[in-house]
């Protein structure tokens, strides 16, 4: 792509695009509050986004409207997906921008890597579009910053995809935490554990046929391409990703971050490092992160290649005098402080509450369970925990804003530089 800008103004050039008025109409043309609107969805990103086209077909009354992919046979795979029980006929495309354009276009739905996040969230609000986008939700603070803003600016319901704020299980236990089933929450710690095998060492190949690198970069300063980095390694990039912590440390994180009822930390720390393999990952496989609020704490643990499956602990877990509250990915223990079961509550996981939740809010204005300012609290907590380990410091926050204090070095990484043209605009 030829300098690609994110700004409304170059990509309503082409041919069929809605000129700036009509954007700032479109929710009177829709009747965008009616709760019999049918709610049509662009889908951007095919492999997670997989799952995404699954949880809008069991939603009510929503309609697959266009799939978006760089990769043609993620593109394919995805609109055979969307196709299933559905009527009308959809459009596949490439760049994301055409389903922008398209005003009967209600939700963009990301699902593209974590540096997509912002800077299309950001130009689906401008557009009219409202947004479901995939956790983390930002490359780092500052797009998380320029994303709630866009929020607000543009008036756009913007679910983050933390979703077990929307399971009825988690909501039960965190009601029973918070009414003091153990007393007053001290702290909380995480888990995370996983087997992964080693990324290798990547080549300088020629970009394959059914892949558009130009895009899939998008705003990320260009590097040529090697046969490791698409579609999942860019998660262990600094470049492209934030290692574990930011791909699943966030989902525990934010659990921890509901049940304390905590904002931002006052110090942050992150110790670890690449143990188990000498390949092309750059970000740890192994460490802890811990978040300080003076009266409580939080940590989260992560183990990428040794699951350790014999210590078997909990997702996340709450501490109290009176006992600790184990919650696993959709279900609650309670214990007393000897250790005893006291309770426990099961439930299922899945997706679809919450992209339920998003098609409500539009339709009837009800409240988000993650909304993205909400979300991206819990995500700035791993992006601290990231600059910490980069930096090799503990960091001083600012418990008001979040922001970092009295460490340069650190502030450096609070945002990126972009690729020519894409630097987001709020």
């Amino acid at each position: 792509m030829n300098d690609p800008t994110l700004s409304r103004r170059n990509f309503v050039k082409s041919a069929g695009a809605i000129s700036v008025a009509s954007f700032a109409i479109l929710p009177n043309i829709h009747g965008q509050n009616a709760p019999s609107r049918k709610l049509r969805v662009g889908v951007m990103g095919l492999k997670r986004g997989s799952a995404h086209i699954k949880s809008f077909q069991n939603a009510t009354n929503v309609e697959i409207a266009y799939v978006c992919d760089v990769d043609k046979t993620r593109a394919t795979k995805g609109a055979a997906l969307a196709s299933k029980g559905q009527k009308n006929p959809l459009q596949v495309v490439t760049d994301f921008r055409r389903i922008l354009e398209d005003p009967t276009v209600d939700i963009l739905s990301i699902a593209a890597p974590n540096f997509w996040h912002a800077p299309a969230t950001i130009l689906a609000c401008e557009a009219g579009k409202h947004v479901y986008v995939e956790k983390p939700g930002s490359y780092d603070p500052q797009e998380g910053e320029w994303m709630v803003a866009a929020a607000r600016k543009y008036d756009r319901r913007v679910q983050q995809g933390t979703q077990r704020r929307s399971y009825a299980s988690m909501i039960d236990g965190m009601a029973k935490l918070h009414n003091g089933v153990i007393g007053t929450v001290k702290y909380a710690r995480t888990w995370y554990h996983n087997t992964r095998d080693t990324i290798g060492t990547g080549n300088r190949t020629g970009v394959p046929d059914f892949l558009d690198y130009d895009l899939w970069q998008g705003p990320v300063p260009e590097s040529p391409y090697k046969d490791n980095l698409v579609h999942y390694n860019w998660h262990w990039h600094w470049k492209y990703g934030g290692g574990e912590l930011i791909n699943n440390g966030v989902h525990a994180l934010d659990v921890a971050r509901w049940g304390l009822g905590v904002d931002y930390p006052t110090r942050v720390s992150y110790q670890g490092s690449r143990y188990h393999f000498d390949d092309d990952q750059e970000t740890p496989d192994t460490g802890t992160a811990q978040f300080d609020f003076g009266d409580v704490g939080a940590s989260w643990d992560g183990s990428s290649c040794h699951k350790r499956s014999e210590e078997n602990l909990a997702f996340c877990t709450f501490y109290g005098p009176g006992g600790s509250v184990a919650f696993d990915t959709s279900g609650y223990a309670i214990y007393d402080s000897k250790g005893k079961l006291t309770d426990k509550g099961k439930g299922t996981s899945g997706d679809v509450p919450h992209f339920q939740n998003l098609c409500d809010a539009i339709r009837d204005d009800v409240p988000l369970n993650q909304e993205i300012a909400e979300g991206q609290k819990s995500t700035l907590w791993c992006h601290l925990g990231n600059i910490a380990y980069r930096t090799q410091s503990v960091l001083d926050i600012d418990p008001q804003t979040g922001r970092i204090l009295n460490n340069t070095k650190a502030r450096k990484l609070w945002k990126r530089s972009y690729r020519k043209g894409w630097q987001p605009r709020v």
